[in-house]
């Protein structure tokens, strides 16, 4: 019947053996907690590097401003604002809603129907007010709201930079931009009056005309590359602790074998002297 002999006690550990030991177990979880706070630290330094874009509804341009408060008349539009949601009030000039043509809603080609808004302050204000396909449409819902009678209106929508006037020679009177520059030729009541350098794109269309689609502008990413080099600095830290933990104990590892090694060596000089 073969035994089991039991083990030698002179015989060296292997590596693994002496990772389980208890106390190198116990540095095993120090060493583990230390990298866990690292990693932690990388983490935040990662998150404050990306400065993510805010939602549709939680970015800043989605806060309904006054109109005053975002640009003043005869003032360009400031980048961080365009796009920015307003309010306004005035009144609409009967006569003055215009037909602007190749304009795309949700890629669909179509027209405008624009109004000449006076603002409480007298100022003159270019507002688009609703878009359709079909060019018969967008003359007869015009000349629906040329023939009205004068009155006051809010008005709510995205404020964005004035276009460049264009002129087609072929078509002199076709107005294909929003551009307040070249409106004010047609516009009535224009005697010393200021023109904002910007239209607003209501948030609310007439009867007849469908809402122009006017998403906000997109939010940018922000990244600070120092915050991400920290972030791996810290990712470095949390492997050199566990791997701090792995040389000890393979240095201890060593050591034993060292030991027994020369104590074996000690044992058989003194056997080959006696």
């Amino acid at each position: 019947m073969s035994t089991i002999s039991p083990r030698v006690s002179d015989q060296p550990r292997t590596l693994f053996r002496t990772m389980i030991m208890p106390r190198w177990i116990a540095l095993l979880v120090l060493a583990l907690a230390i990298a866990a706070a690292f990693a932690f630290l990388g983490k935040w330094q990662l998150e404050r590097a990306y400065r993510a874009a805010p939602t549709q509804e939680s970015a800043p341009t989605e806060t309904v401003r006054p109109l005053t408060d975002t640009v003043e008349p005869g003032s360009l539009l400031r980048t961080e604002r365009v796009g920015q949601k307003v309010s306004v009030h005035g009144e609409f000039v009967p006569g003055d809603y215009l037909v602007i043509s190749d304009r795309l809603n949700e890629g669909e080609s179509g027209y405008w129907v624009a109004g000449h808004l006076v603002t409480d302050e007298g100022a003159a204000l270019a507002v688009g007010l609703g878009w359709t396909p079909t060019r018969e449409t967008a003359d007869a819902v015009a000349e629906r709201l040329n023939d009205a009678q004068r009155a006051e209106a809010s008005v709510t929508g995205r404020v964005l930079s004035a276009q460049f006037p264009e002129l087609d020679e072929d078509a002199p009177f076709e107005f294909t931009k929003m551009a307040p520059a070249r409106f004010v030729n047609v516009w009535h009541e224009m005697d010393d009056v200021d023109v904002y350098e910007a239209y607003v794109v209501s948030d609310a269309a007439p009867e007849g005309l469908e809402t122009i689609s006017s998403p906000p502008p997109e939010q940018e990413v922000e990244i600070n590359w120092l915050n991400i080099f920290y972030a791996i600095e810290w990712v470095v830290f949390a492997g050199f602790a566990v791997f701090l933990w792995f040389r000890i104990v393979r240095d201890a590892w060593e050591r034993d074998i060292e030991e027994r090694e020369l104590a074996q060596a000690d044992g058989t000089s003194n056997e080959k002297v006696n």
